[in-house]
C-alpha cells in the first residue's frame, strides 16, 4: 500500500473543498478562493474578494468591493461597509462594525470582552466597537473593545488603543496617545494660528476648532 504524501493529501483536500462548494455560489458576483469557507446565510457584496483560508461566518455582512486577505475570520453579526480592506491574519469579532473605506492592517487585533476568563462565559457581554468611515488601523495594533475609531483617524502600527479616537486623529504608542491630525489622504495636517490647514496632496482645507477637525473644502 502506497501512503499519500503531505502534498498529495493537501491536493486531495483542496479538490474536496472545491467540489463541496454550495451550488448557490456558482452565480455569485464576488470572488472567493477555493480554500475560503463561507457559512450561510451571509451577505457578500458585488466585486468583493475573499482570499486563501479565510472564514466568513453566518449572519455577517460584507459590502461591495471589499478585499479580505488570507487567514481572516469575520464573525457572526459583523458588518463591513463598502470598500473595506482587511489584510492578512485579522479576526473581526462579533460586536465590531466597520463603515465604508476602512483599512485594517496585517495582524491587527480587535477584542470584544473587556475582562475575559476561560471559565466564565461572557457571550452575552460582547462590547461594541465601531470603526468609522475612512479610518486606518496599522499592522499589529490592538483595539480594546468599546473604543470607537473616528472618521479618517489613523492608528499607527503596534498601537494599543484604550480610549475613543477622534475623527482625523493620528494615534500611536502603548497605551496610545494622539500626536497630531491627519487628512483624508493620509498626510499630517499642520494648522496655522487661525486653525486652518491644507492637505499637501489633495489641496483640501481643514479647520481645527475646539480640539476637533473638520474638512471644509
Amino acid at each position: 500500500m502506497i501512503k499519500a504524501s503531505s502534498f498529495q493529501r493537501l491536493q486531495m483536500l483542496m479538490s474536496l473543498i472545491k467540489f463541496l462548494k454550495p451550488l448557490s455560489m456558482k452565480n455569485q458576483d464576488y470572488f472567493a478562493h477555493e480554500t475560503a469557507v463561507i457559512d450561510e446565510p451571509c451577505k457578500i457584496g458585488s466585486g468583493s474578494k475573499i482570499w486563501h483560508f479565510s472564514h466568513i461566518m453566518s449572519n455577517c455582512s460584507l459590502g461591495n468591493n471589499c478585499n479580505i486577505g488570507q487567514n481572516v475570520v469575520v464573525s457572526p453579526d459583523v458588518h463591513l461597509g463598502d470598500n473595506v480592506k482587511v489584510q492578512n491574519n485579522v479576526s473581526i469579532y462579533t460586536g465590531v462594525n466597520c463603515e465604508d473605506d476602512v483599512f485594517l492592517g496585517p495582524s491587527m487585533v480587535f477584542t470584544n470582552v473587556i475582562n475575559p476568563r476561560s471559565a466564565v462565559n461572557r457571550k452575552s457581554e460582547y462590547m461594541r466597537t465601531t470603526v468609522r468611515k475612512g479610518a486606518s488601523i496599522g499592522a499589529n495594533a490592538t483595539i480594546v473593545c468599546g473604543n470607537d475609531i473616528g472618521e479618517y483617524a489613523f492608528i499607527g502600527a503596534g498601537a494599543v488603543v484604550v480610549k475613543e479616537v477622534k475623527p482625523y486623529a493620528l494615534v500611536v504608542g502603548n497605551p496610545s496617545k494622539q500626536i497630531g491630525w491627519i487628512s483624508e489622504y493620509g498626510h499630517r495636517l499642520h494648522f496655522n494660528e487661525d486653525g486652518m490647514a491644507i492637505c499637501e496632496e489633495s489641496g483640501e482645507k481643514y479647520e481645527l476648532k475646539n480640539n476637533l477637525v473638520r474638512k471644509i473644502s
